[in-house]
């Protein structure tokens, strides 16, 4: 049976079966998962369900959901190479990172064998993210840039994202089905009130926009073809 939780609860939960460190750790992982997959679940209501969704953003505001896709999938990339980073970053001082690769020396040794082998997993279907993190998004690579003899980009598409997230969510279910016995299925994480809510909105404006215009054409004007349109 699925078992609802407050955020509270769950962390608590997680706390009591693993440790305070662990279990802070796996929460606030388990938070920038969710994230991510909310997130490119909308990318994807978007711009990878259907030719005719396109055709509707183009219709709507073109410019703006162009800037918007790469804005989403940059997103999606740099969260992925985030949880992947390395558990620590040093500099003149140290500093620990909310990644998956802390989460081994603070579990069981039962699971460990099981743990490093997900991660090492997670990190080479995560690989293109990081690269594209590192070449074209924190930073942008000059020789990439003018197209010189850099070495290309790893190729990224909607598929390898999403092994990405499958592998990022198979070492916290790992985790979780060990000391907790249950797992989150993130893919069904979806917004109520998001992308597709949008794309209904869009559809039925643009539609009462053609019927406008045929009534235009035709003579046959409503009054409220005539009247003024305020700011937005």
């Amino acid at each position: 049976m699925d078992q609802t939780f407050t955020a509270e609860e769950a962390e608590q939960q997680r706390i009591d079966a693993m440790g305070p460190r662990l279990g802070s750790l796996c929460s606030l992982l388990v938070e920038e998962c969710n994230l991510l997959h909310l997130e490119w679940a909308e990318y994807v209501e978007l711009f990878g369900s259907s030719p005719e969704r396109i055709d509707l953003l183009n219709q709507s505001a073109g410019g703006f959901f162009c800037m918007l896709q790469d804005c989403l999938w940059e997103n999606a990339l740099l969260h992925i190479a985030r949880l992947t980073d390395k558990s620590a970053s040093y500099g003149k001082r140290g500093k620990e990172n909310v990644s998956i690769l802390a989460l081994p020396p603070l579990v069981d040794s039962a699971i460990r064998p099981r743990l490093d082998a997900l991660i090492g997993a997670a990190e080479t279907e995560c690989k293109f993210a990081r690269d594209w993190r590192n070449r074209r998004i924190a930073h942008r690579d000059l020789e990439l840039a003018l197209g010189g003899c850099a070495t290309p980009l790893e190729a990224a598409s909607r598929a390898s994202v999403k092994q990405a997230l499958a592998s990022i969510a198979g070492v916290l279910n790992a985790l979780e089905l060990h000391y907790l016995g249950m797992e989150i299925a993130y893919d069904s994480i979806h917004s109520h009130v998001g992308a597709k809510a949008l794309l209904y909105v869009l559809r039925d404006g643009i539609e009462a926009r053609n019927a406008q215009d045929l009534r235009f054409k035709s003579g046959q004007l409503l009054p409220e073809d005539l009247a003024p349109k305020g700011p937005i």
